[in-house]
């Protein structure tokens, strides 16, 4: 538990440091976020995840996960949330990216609930572990797709945001029909962006999935903006 106080000590230390006191109420406007902000940027944060991640070189995947926890669990900004975030992502972490962090990421997903979290999470943690594990992963966001937590739905939704050629159509086919009746901007903003990504490497399936399937028009509109239809 040393090591996991040290760590949380040291990120509000560095985020303490770079803070810019007056930035704080417009980025916490802008998100929209109860959390309040410190006032730290993005440029700052990488900074501050780059000099964590040499302070503290993580032998083990738990060390890793139970400091991002730990940090994630008691922060008082959202820039903490940022750095645990960030910090299991780094490529000093690169080794210790497979399933065995996923409890983690789900927690990342359901306690973060809101879209600057489960963008990043689904898109570039639990994407590239469907890429090298699917055999775990597929059935978890399928499972997913279809869950009473709209931001697991997302994340099954978008997932595969940077898989291009490697995308499993079948599962993003399944994710977005399990989707496409419900009303939430969220989840209709996700099915418009999944598609359109995949249409750079698919367009006629993006267009075939978009003319056999009943889109709301803000997912029709996102879906086809590249590519007409």
């Amino acid at each position: 538990m040393g090591e996991v106080t040290g760590f949380r000590e040291a990120a509000l230390r560095l985020l303490e440091e770079h803070a810019v006191a007056e930035d704080a109420p417009a980025m916490q406007r802008y998100m929209k976020s109860e959390m309040p902000f410190v006032g730290v940027r993005k440029p700052a944060r990488v900074s501050i995840v780059d000099e964590l991640c040499r302070r503290f070189p993580f032998t083990t995947q738990q060390d890793l996960v139970d400091s991002a926890r730990a940090l994630w669990r008691d922060a008082t900004y959202r820039e903490e949330r940022y750095v645990a975030l960030s910090v299991t992502g780094h490529r000093a972490q690169r080794r210790f990216q497979d399933t065995g962090a996923l409890g983690l990421y789900e927690e990342f997903v359901v306690t973060g609930a809101w879209w600057d979290f489960v963008d990043e999470v689904a898109s570039r943690r639990i994407g590239p572990l469907l890429l090298s594990d699917p055999d775990v992963v597929r059935p978890m966001l399928l499972r997913w797709s279809t869950d009473d937590d709209r931001w697991r739905r997302r994340t099954a939704i978008i997932a595969q945001l940077r898989a291009k050629d490697r995308t499993d159509v079948e599962l993003l086919r399944r994710a977005v029909q399990a989707n496409l009746t419900d009303p939430d901007f969220f989840l209709r903003k996700a099915i418009g962006w999944a598609l359109r990504e995949h249409a750079k490497t698919d367009p006629e399936w993006v267009r075939d999935f978009a003319a056999n399937h009943e889109l709301s028009p803000l997912s029709r509109r996102e879906a086809l903006r590249n590519i007409g239809g």
